[in-house]
């Protein structure tokens, strides 16, 4: 019996197979070679037909073979290509022609261009229509993303990233893609979602309710289910500037369209019960952040009903070949609309053609939306939630809730990556990709690193060999606890760290933290300001010292948001200075010159307050990532109060610090940056207390330091500075017609430091020291800041970035006046 079932199983799927025909293919533009989405393929004299996605790709299924298909596109010829009869499953490549006669026809119509009044009565309802006009609106989102490697399984691999992937996956494990060539599923994602918007003030909140993630190299799930929901895919056309991969591509419908795009007006036909106008659209300038695709607007109320948006590798973005975006409109309200549909499909090559790239396909649907009912501020404190138990949904659950079925190719995705995942040398080779990238190797509740601080070699410590570690959240998920040891053979002696720290609360995040240490730092390279620039001070380790000094230090905080945005850190600290060179400081004055010394202790307790609105955060196990705060200024106000006699103190003070820093988009000039800093200390206290400014003498670009500036050149009690950048993205040498192939960028720089030093600071130190030497001594600003202003190219092979820098003031007699900084950045 069983043998006659699968028999009969066989022979049905074998009918079945005989009574279809699937064609598959490419379209492309014969002189470019650059895919056509969008192209309709059909049968002549027929209603049977189907499209092209926005990779140019087609897969149609007949009950019957046909004599040919045609493609048909405007702009182009259409093409009429032959079938093959009795051939079940063929391919059909169409390479289209432009229709010259009809372009010139184009340029040299009489009168305005239909399309010009639609998107004029679109500007004047774009308000009207703008779901961001709404008090308040909330939906269920369902978020699915999918992630495949392509480039592979053709031939044996290449490179480190393609032999890998050769060696590592039994070819049973590759998938036919929709363009027919073999492709690998490493990822696939699954999010149930409720979102909350509210206008006045602006929030947003996400809850995510479910969440299903299978992934090659994922350790844990956790943080992953926090970037999949449909906050990060919140795609809104009735802005001027739409945010794809962290950039910024101008509108169809912008406010000033008629600078980026040409228009025209292609027919009229019903999305669904809503009568449209069909206009496509195309960049003006290929090298633009714009895009090219088709419109449909509504005729009743001039509303976006569906946009297919596609951005051309001709545009100047990195390792990105193709972006495509569709979506669908739905109407809510009066007159508002808002997303039903959106699917966003994106081509990630590698460095070279044949090394591996990345398919990226992500869709998001809404439904139950409901509009005007806010939510009051409190509930939006926390902007992405995931709910206890989101990873552990049943199958059941998702067969009742997601918003569509899970198809069969779906069901073998998820089938392909699980089977992967348990591949031994998969296992191994996810290690080691972990241990580069964290810089940590977990062994069950206790992870050892950080790797690159292992070893360093210089002129003090000789050898240095460092060893630590970290409990992980498989030891606890509030406690963790971390240290590490280190021994110099030149010094023959050890430094070492103790500290730990423990989250009292998630929701309202709140951590207590202690730590305990002594090791070698470098005078003007203690800055909290470096925490940010951890190679840095790796590299700073290795060489020649400037200024080394041993600091024994105990930390205590405690850290809390108040409000959203806002962060309040109170924290004691003690440390003790031993400068391993000459140095002495008047330790009551210059007025008790025989009292002095060449060590001290500076006890102090801070206040920090940090505000940033709109910050988002996720949680990676134990500890927290800012995504940032988009467009909104970064504040920040510090105030220290050194104690005297309090845990061996020898020194008073107070000292107050203030920063706002921000990143903006300046339409056509780019992205910009700035970061505005000042501050004073009321107190005289020995220099390394003071704002000594970091300088950069290494041949690496650091935005956080002075590139033409020394270590340990300028030191003042009072300063403010002006940190800007300035990255104009394509702009100029997008014109260039050879350059631009090169997708090289300008940015442009500028440091400000104004400072100065009171005459009580420069005289609590002696001329020469108790041992009889000399002391090196500092300089102070002046009434004239110093300047430096930098210009440079980036993206030099898609990773380097070579800026040239010029020293306006301060040009004295052995000051570096211009200096070529270098640095190694991945950007899009």
């Amino acid at each position: 019996m069983q043998r006659y079932i699968v028999l009969s199983l066989l022979l049905f799927a074998t009918l079945i197979s005989q009574a279809q025909t699937r064609i598959s293919g490419q379209v492309t533009d014969v002189a470019t070679g650059e895919t056509l989405p969008f192209v309709g393929i059909y049968i002549k004299n027929t209603s049977l037909g189907t499209s092209t996605d926005v990779d140019g790709n087609f897969n149609i299924r007949l009950a019957s073979t046909p004599d040919s298909l045609t493609a048909a596109f405007v702009g182009y010829l259409p093409l009429t290509l032959p079938v093959k009869k009795g051939v079940a499953v063929q391919t059909l490549n169409f390479k289209l022609n432009t229709n010259a006669q009809q372009l010139q026809e184009v340029v040299i119509r009489p009168g305005e261009n239909p399309a010009w009044p639609i998107m004029r009565r679109v500007m004047e309802n774009k308000n009207a229509n703008d779901k961001r006009k709404l008090t308040a609106y909330q939906y269920e989102a369902y978020t699915k993303m999918q992630f495949d490697v392509d480039n592979v399984g053709q031939q044996k691999g290449k490179g480190v990233v393609g032999k890998a992937i050769t060696s590592l996956v039994d070819s049973q494990m590759y998938q036919a893609g929709e363009d027919g060539k073999k492709v690998l599923p490493f990822f696939i994602s699954e999010a149930l979602s409720d979102v909350y918007f509210n206008h006045d003030p602006k929030r947003s909140k996400e809850i995510i309710k479910a969440s299903k993630v299978t992934g090659i190299g994922l350790q844990d799930g956790a943080l992953v289910s926090q970037v999949i929901g449909s906050s990060f895919q919140d795609y809104n056309f009735y802005q001027n500037w739409v945010s794809v991969l962290q950039k910024n591509f101008v509108s169809p419908i912008a406010d000033g369209w008629k600078g980026y795009y040409a228009y025209e007006l292609e027919d009229s036909t019903y999305i669904g019960n809503d009568w449209c106008y069909e206009l496509s659209f195309k960049q003006k300038r290929p090298q633009d952040l714009a895009f090219s695709g088709r419109m449909w607007i509504t005729a009743e109320g001039y509303a976006l009903r569906k946009i297919e948006a596609r951005v051309n590798k001709s545009a100047n973005i990195n390792f990105v070949e193709r972006i495509g975006l569709t979506q669908e409109l739905q109407q809510v309200g009066e007159k508002t609309w808002v997303p039903s549909e959106t699917e966003v499909r994106i081509k990630i090559v590698g460095l070279t053609p044949k090394r591996p790239g990345i398919l990226a396909k992500v869709y998001t649907s809404y439904k139950d939306v409901t509009v005007n009912q806010p939510q009051d501020n409190v509930f939006f404190d926390k902007p992405v939630e995931l709910l206890a138990g989101a990873g552990k949904q049943a199958e059941s659950y998702w067969e009742e809730r997601r918003h569509d079925t899970l198809s069969t190719a779906d069901q073998q995705v998820y089938a392909t990556i699980n089977a992967l995942r348990e591949t031994p040398k998969i296992k191994r080779f996810t290690n080691i990709a972990t241990i580069l990238g964290t810089g940590y190797k977990s062994f069950g509740k206790v992870s050892l690193g950080p790797w690159p601080y292992t070893y360093a070699y210089n002129d003090v410590e000789g050898h240095r060999f460092q060893v630590g570690g970290k409990t992980n959240i498989n030891f606890s998920n509030k406690l963790e606890l971390r240290a590490y040891a280190a021994y110099g053979t030149e010094d023959d002696k050890y430094k070492y760290s103790l500290g730990g720290r423990y989250i009292l609360s998630r929701k309202r995040w709140s951590e207590i933290g202690i730590n305990h240490s002594q090791d070698l730092e470098q005078v003007g390279l203690m800055s909290d300001k470096l925490e940010a620039s951890p190679f840095f001070l790796g590299f700073s380790r290795f060489g020649e010292l400037r200024k080394p000094i041993l600091v024994r230090e105990t930390n205590l905080y405690l850290q809390r948001d108040v409000l959203r945005g806002m962060t309040e850190r109170i924290s004691m600290r003690t440390r003790h200075f031993d400068p391993q060179y000459d140095f002495a400081y008047y330790k009551n004055g210059p007025e008790n010159p025989d009292e002095v010394a060449s060590s001290f202790t500076a006890t102090e307790v801070s206040f920090l307050t940090r505000y940033a609105n709109n910050e988002i955060f996720v949680e990676n196990d134990n500890e927290r990532i800012s995504l940032g705060s988009g467009s909104r200024p970064v504040l920040s106000l510090k105030y220290t109060l050194g104690l005297n006699n309090a845990l061996g103190s020898t020194v008073d003070y107070q000292r107050v610090d203030l920063g706002v820093e921000q990143a903006f988009v300046m339409g056509k000039l780019g992205n910009a940056l700035y970061k505005l800093e000042a501050g004073r200390i009321f107190s005289p206290v020995p220099y390394q207390l003071l704002e000594v400014h970091t300088g950069n003498e290494t041949p690496f670009y650091y935005d956080a330091t002075y590139n033409l500036m020394d270590y340990f050149e300028f030191a003042s009690d009072t300063y403010a500075s002006l940190h800007f950048e300035q990255y104009f993205e394509g702009l100029l040498f997008n014109r260039l017609p050879l350059i631009k192939k090169l997708k090289w960028r300008v940015q442009g720089s500028a440091n400000i430091l104004y400072g100065s030093l009171s005459q009580k600071n420069l005289n609590l130190m002696p001329e020469v020291t108790p041992a009889g030497t000399t002391q090196e001594s500092f300089k102070a600003l002046g009434h004239t800041p110093y300047v430096e202003v930098g210009y440079g190219i980036e993206n030099i092979f898609r990773f380097l970035r070579v800026d040239a820098f010029h020293r306006l003031t301060y040009r004295d007699e052995g000051a570096r006046k211009f200096g070529l900084k270098f640095s190694v950045q991945f950007k899009l």
